[in-house]
């Protein structure tokens, strides 16, 4: 059982307060939903947590298990088991997602996994989570629908198998077929032990998705 602990956290943007002690502990296989309006600092909260430079923390704490996590970088947080799909994702021309998800593990997890066995597994993984394989084959993002955009983001979960997600809008701008495989790919990953963080405006999640908190 794993835990993350976010601890009465204050954010500033451009000395601007953005988030004002906020806390929450969530725990392995729980999803917690964070329910707003826009401009109400949950992408802030999110981004802060993951170390975004523009985001000063200016009180709290951000505790993994037993680990202080708040001052490490991006990429020690990601080797924790932290993981942030943004709510705007850049676009990597001349990269495929195949290449893109096989150096990212092997960084992640060590090791020296070929990219012909990572490509089985991960694709046996998008086949039972009845998502778009040939996603791996195309650009990072490159000319994505806001559809594909999520269901990538959804397969990187799966192959980088994160203790906890943290996702930023990934109800919006989304087709229904797209919006369904995204919501079920959840629920199987909070069965396999993922802990998630959801922010949104939209109430109508909840007709999706049954969350421990919001």
């Amino acid at each position: 059982m794993h835990t993350l602990n976010i601890k009465n956290l204050t954010v500033t943007r451009e000395d601007k307060l953005v988030v004002d002690n906020a806390s929450l502990e969530v725990r392995s296989g729980e999803i917690h939903i964070i329910l707003g309006p826009n401009g109400s600092g949950k992408s802030t909260l999110l981004n802060a947590v993951m170390g975004h430079p523009v985001y000063i923390i200016k009180d709290g704490t951000v505790f993994l298990d037993n680990d202080d996590i708040l001052a490490l970088p991006i990429e020690k947080k990601a080797n924790k088991g932290l993981f942030l799909a943004m709510q705007q994702l850049p676009a990597v021309g001349g990269v495929t997602m195949l290449t893109f998800l096989h150096q990212a593990y092997r960084l992640l997890k060590g090791g020296d996994v070929s990219i012909l066995d990572f490509y089985k597994t991960l694709s046996g993984k998008i086949k039972e989570f009845n998502l778009d394989e040939s996603l791996l084959k195309r650009y990072v993002n490159v000319n994505f629908s806001g559809g594909e955009k999520k269901q990538a983001q959804i397969i990187e979960l799966l192959a980088l198998e994160p203790k906890f997600a943290l996702l930023d809008e990934i109800d919006s701008g989304v087709d229904m077929d797209s919006l369904n495989k995204v919501f079920a790919s959840i629920e199987k990953l909070r069965e396999h032990g993922t802990g998630f963080v959801i922010v949104t405006h939209l109430g109508t999640i909840l007709e999706k998705i049954t969350p421990n908190r919001v």
